[in-house]
């Protein structure tokens, strides 16, 4: 599988890596429903069967879950793997809200809690998972960096920053990467994060290619109706009309694009053909999800394919749009 360099960082990591968001399970805010733990391990375990040699988790996944079970399925296979993780999210014993914490005192509370979840002694990359509370940005950098230096943690990002707030943080400690959301249907940080990323040597790692899944070629409008209160896209604006309907129309329009492979597949081929991008985070909660989409990891689409597909996401986006 192709590889990629994290900014100046110098971790080679494949083109796509695990996303462990779902398997943390619904047991909190912002869960995907029910999850088997055998089936979150099984998952993992052939990604990296597969070739894929990093996986991407956070401490607020499943309310610590998500990381105990990435732990587990690590197991004599830590040194072979870049292991990621974040903070800034945090909860209080018994309660399912999720709140925004980046005082030093948190922080470092948060990164021993990983590394005990995790059962590693180090962390590859620790990012920062959202910038609130904004004013303790720097407080919160300023401790990653000091756990950098003893040896906790080896490169540091972010996730979910903009340009001015990564300016700010910056003067304190080089920025190996940041976590944007990016995909067909989410393109704003094309104009002014990605060219940034690129001129400071920040590595980008791009999370829901897929869009959720609502771009896996999968879904389908009954499986929208049916999603459980607990399944947080339920709440979201893209499996809700008018984008719902919207959104089936351009997977249906891709299919003849994507050829004989997947929607999916393409979808995170697009992601991947910008040079800012490094990678690409892919979440599975079965092995045969990640089977079916590491392909897509070397496919390089065509002029023509891209052509075409700018041309639905442009019918898509005047479709939706609110007329004045």
């Amino acid at each position: 599988m192709r590889r990629r360099t994290l900014g100046t960082s110098g971790l080679e990591l494949t083109a796509i890596g695990l996303g462990t968001w779902a398997i943390g399970g619904p047991d909190w805010e912002f869960g995907w429903g029910p999850q088997d733990d055998q089936d979150s391990v099984a998952a993992i375990q052939k990604a990296l069967d597969l070739g894929i040699n990093w996986v991407d988790t956070a401490a607020a996944y499943g309310l610590g879950r998500s990381e105990e079970v990435v732990g587990k399925a690590l197991r004599g296979r830590r040194d072979n793997v870049i292991l990621a993780t974040k903070c800034s999210l945090t909860w209080n014993p018994g309660e399912r809200v999720i709140l925004h914490n980046l005082k030093a005192a948190s922080v470092r509370s948060e990164i021993e809690a990983s590394l005990r979840r995790l059962s590693t002694d180090y962390i590859d990359l620790y990012q920062i998972h959202w910038p609130n509370p904004e004013p303790e940005i720097e407080e919160g950098w300023g401790e990653i960096a000091r756990a950098v230096k003893a040896g906790k943690i080896r490169f540091a990002g972010v996730s979910n920053f903009n340009v001015e707030q990564m300016k700010r943080i910056a003067r304190i400690h080089p920025i190996a990467s940041l976590q944007p959301p990016y995909s067909m249907l989410r393109r704003d940080v094309e104009p002014e994060v990605l060219p940034f990323c690129k001129a400071n040597g920040i590595g980008v790692i791009c999370y829901s290619p897929m869009q959720m899944g609502i771009l896996s070629g999968r879904f389908t409008r009954e499986r929208a109706g049916a999603l459980p209160q607990n399944d947080q896209r339920s709440r979201r604006s893209d499996y809700a009309e008018p984008a719902l309907s919207a959104n089936l129309d351009l997977v249906e329009k891709l299919r003849p694009i994507a050829s004989r492979r997947s929607v999916g597949e393409m979808a995170i081929a697009w992601v991947l053909r910008r040079a800012e991008v490094t990678a690409a985070i892919v979440g599975a909660r079965r092995p045969g999800q990640i089977e079916e989409l590491v392909a897509a990891a070397d496919w390089d689409l065509s002029p023509a394919d891209l052509k075409r597909i700018d041309g639905l996401l442009s019918d898509r986006e005047r479709r939706i749009k609110p007329s004045a």
